[in-house]
């Protein structure tokens, strides 16, 4: 029996991508209309870069009472161009796994499509509307993701912005169509 490989195991630059398992949740509700809405109720690490997992379809399980539909496999997949997103994820109060998932006609149970650690690609996901949750991230995830972001975003430095100063010399002057440079005010 092999260990499975985490994350905190290897040197940040191997680190590219990640193997989870997302798992799904009926919630019940209060509506005429629906008795219950999907969730994501977990994202859990399978593997690293090194040891990806291959994607499995939907695997019911029963936990405490409730029942979960699993999916192993899905990559998490790090890019040094989405290093803002991964910074304001890890500059959040609770950072988080982002899972976008879909429930297409005819299917009992949602599939997830991409799952990301980045803000940003979250937050485009949600506008295009998608049904994007979150779930909070393992700690061993969030101190790689921390070297990882550190070693691929240095966030821009803070421009002091030029207000207009109304009081600035010439700033009412304006040229009069005769060419004379009267002043206004």
């Amino acid at each position: 029996m092999s260990a499975v490989v985490t994350p905190a195991d290897l040197p940040v630059a191997d680190v590219a991508s990640w193997s989870v398992t997302v798992c799904f949740r009926q919630r019940p509700v209060q509506s005429r209309w629906v008795d219950f809405e999907w969730e994501t109720a977990t994202v859990e690490v399978v593997a690293t870069a090194q040891k990806l997992v291959p994607a499995n379809a939907a695997v019911e399980e029963m936990t405490a009472g409730e029942t979960r539909w699993c999916y192993t496999g899905q990559p998490v997949d790090l890019h040094p161009s989405e290093g803002e997103g991964y910074w304001l994820n890890l500059n959040s109060p609770a950072p988080c796994i982002f899972v976008m998932w879909r429930l297409e006609e005819g299917d009992q149970v949602p599939r997830p499509v991409v799952v990301t650690l980045s803000y940003n690609e979250a937050g485009r996901m949600l506008d295009a509307g998608d049904h994007v949750d979150n779930v909070p991230m393992p700690a061993e995830m969030r101190d790689v993701l921390i070297a990882y972001t550190a070693a691929h975003y240095k966030p821009e430095p803070r421009k002091k912005v030029r207000r207009n100063d109304p009081f600035r010399e010439g700033a009412f002057r304006r040229e009069s169509s005769s060419g004379s440079g009267e002043s206004r005010g």
